[in-house]
């Protein structure tokens, strides 16, 4: 995986869930991730995906996407391009939910601590090494937990979906 660079964009909230990511009213309709991509965290703020650039970064407290298990609130931020999400913690589904559709999740408390304690951290630039698991902000390094064994896999794959296809297509 590449160097990721981008900008900030701050949910300085916990427990931000799959409702709040993307409105369930959106849920059986059929839009494409960049459609959906449109709605993302509407109800948190309207028009929030105008701000975001490819790249971006969202930046969050603990246990993000709790809730349902929708995989919409996962493939909205693929549909926006977004670099991915850093947070405190996430909800066991949503964690493997990104996994599954290959959108970069990363727990840092210490990089949201840092974040959260500034006045104005939003549009900041970030740079995220995934293989080194190092982000780097204002010139200070924060390290995470890189993706290991199958989770890595899956991910490098694309997803679930092209993983699964490459190990079929390999028996």
């Amino acid at each position: 995986m590449e160097k990721i660079k981008g900008k900030i964009h701050i949910v300085k909230d916990n427990d931000v869930n799959t409702d709040l990511i993307y409105a369930g009213k959106y849920t059986y309709e059929i839009l494409t991730p960049e459609e959906m991509g449109k709605h993302t965290l509407e109800d948190f703020e309207k028009d929030y995906f105008k701000k975001m650039n490819e790249n971006d970064f969202i930046v969050s407290g603990t246990n993000f996407g709790c809730g349902s298990s929708r995989e919409q609130a996962v493939t909205c931020f693929k549909g926006l391009k977004s670099g991915g999400i850093i947070a405190k913690s996430f909800s066991r589904l949503y964690f493997r939910n990104a996994v599954n559709k290959a959108l970069l999740v990363i727990e840092s408390p210490e990089f949201v601590d840092y974040i959260f304690a500034k006045n104005n951290g939003e549009n900041l630039d970030v740079e995220v090494d995934p293989n080194k698991g190092e982000i780097i902000c204002e010139g200070k390094t924060f390290k995470f937990a890189p993706l290991t064994g199958q989770a890595l896999e899956i991910f490098s794959a694309g997803g679930l979906g092209e993983y699964t296809k490459r190990k079929l297509a390999a028996m």
